[in-house]
């Protein structure tokens, strides 16, 4: 079990070096050319709750028929750009527990209006939904035996936005986002994996001279992949992996317009290593998978400890103190497709003979905006990222200062954006 845990664990693996070490970024790809941009419309917005006028966060925001998506930050914040040959379809707005609402594009506000977005929640009662008793392993195993039927068994190439930041108690110490595309393997093939290159990106990062400790996070877009539970099961959503918890449905919530059963599960208390605890979200009718929160139970700190750093200084006690994640996926045309998946884990240093600890946050967020099945052809060994690298020193080889362009980014944090300004007063993006 614990070689399976990796998978999961890997997402926020951390390394701890003395001194800073040098970026190390290749130029692979950096010329790839691709074709030039048509012109897009952009709009920005921020979806709230209709009756408390609270920000939703992690919203998908969808333009319907078409492939063109994104998600709110966690000020309920959106950006979207959509091609102009486009603006005659639809938005649509959905959240966990809340109506769908589609708003046609045409009635936005255009760039620099902040289009504000309500939605209203949608309660469903339990016994509306349920006609006959149904036990949450019986759920767990239709989930697994209908993986077939409701996830797509051919390839698709997907563009999707990275952003990985990592905070020293309350300030920003390292940003980098990048352009990233995904070959996605059939889900019903074992000998096929996922791959993640970058395409562009940009970082900046900061170290006071007073830090004698960097942070840095292996994996990135790489590892993010591997919170898609479907594609890589074997920490959850096994006939295996039921013995090691308990699970427990606790409710029914509509999500992108459909009832969806709530199974809350947790490792059963004579297992004594680290596992899992959460929610995962199962649609009623196709029992697929459409979302899951969950968390590494931390009890066991040394046994956690040892999961997530791979090496640190002498004289330093570095100790999780949470680990969260977050996966959703999108239906479309009856199959479903990976989404979007954020992992978030904090940690407390001590050193010896000092009276104050510090916290450290890193955070990695990957949202699918594009996505295609035609001419999809898998990635030369060559331009794969690689669990070993580090994102943000990989990520310098390809900055370009048109960053972005007509593709589609999550709305960046208020705080974020004051951390960017901060540091681009001493440091160029990527050029170091």
């Amino acid at each position: 079990m614990k070689k399976l845990m990796f998978l999961l664990t890997a997402a926020v693996m951390v390394a701890l070096t003395l001194p800073a070490e040098k970026a190390s970024g290749s130029s692979k790809d950096k010329d790839k050319k691709k074709p030039d941009p048509q012109a897009v419309l952009t709009l920005r917005g921020k979806v709230i709750d209709k009756e408390t006028l609270t920000p939703l966060v992690f919203a998908s925001v969808v333009v319907k028929e078409s492939n063109v998506a994104t998600v709110t930050n966690i000020d309920g914040e959106f950006i979207i750009k959509i091609p102009e040959n486009e603006v005659s379809k639809n938005l649509e707005i959905s959240f966990i527990g809340y109506k769908n609402k589609t708003i046609p594009l045409i009635e936005l506000k255009d760039d620099g209006f902040r289009n504000i977005i309500t939605l209203e929640s949608a309660p469903i009662p339990l016994r509306e939904i349920v006609i006959k008793p149904i036990m949450p392993d019986e759920i767990i195993n239709n989930l697994v035996n209908s993986i077939p039927k409701n996830y797509p068994n051919i390839p698709n190439l997907m563009t999707a936005f990275y952003r990985e930041t990592i905070r020293k108690n309350r300030s920003y110490i390292s940003i980098g986002e990048a352009l990233v595309e995904i070959f996605k393997a059939p889900y019903q093939n074992d000998l096929r994996f996922d791959a993640t290159r970058i395409y562009k990106g940009r970082k900046n990062s900061e170290m006071a001279k007073s830090d004698t400790v960097l942070f840095k996070l292996q994996g990135g877009p790489v590892t993010s992949l591997e919170l898609d539970l479907v594609k890589n099961p074997e920490a959850i959503l096994t006939k295996d992996a039921l013995k090691y918890y308990v699970y427990k449905l606790t409710g029914v919530v509509e999500i992108d317009g459909k009832p969806n059963y709530i199974i809350e599960f947790s490792q059963r208390p004579e297992i004594t290593m680290p596992l899992f605890m959460g929610k995962l979200f199962v649609d009623t009718r196709s029992y697929a998978l459409s979302g899951a929160e969950f968390g590494l139970n931390l009890s066991n700190k040394e046994e956690a400890t040892s999961m997530f750093i791979r090496k640190k200084p002498l004289g330093m006690e570095v100790t999780p103190e949470v680990a969260s994640y977050l996966v959703k996926y999108r239906e479309q045309d009856g199959k479903w497709y990976f989404a979007y998946s954020r992992a978030e884990v904090r940690f407390k240093v001590n050193w010896k003979k000092r009276l104050f600890n510090t916290n450290y946050t890193t955070m990695s967020e990957m949202a699918v905006t594009d996505r295609t099945e035609e001419e999809v052809i898998k990635f030369a060994g060559k331009e794969k990222l690689r669990y070993t690298d580090v994102f943000i020193d990989e990520v310098a080889a390809f900055a370009d200062e048109n960053f972005w362009g007509e593709y589609n980014v999550i709305e960046p944090d208020q705080s974020i954006e004051q951390a960017i300004r901060r540091l681009a007063r001493r440091v160029k993006f990527s050029d170091r």
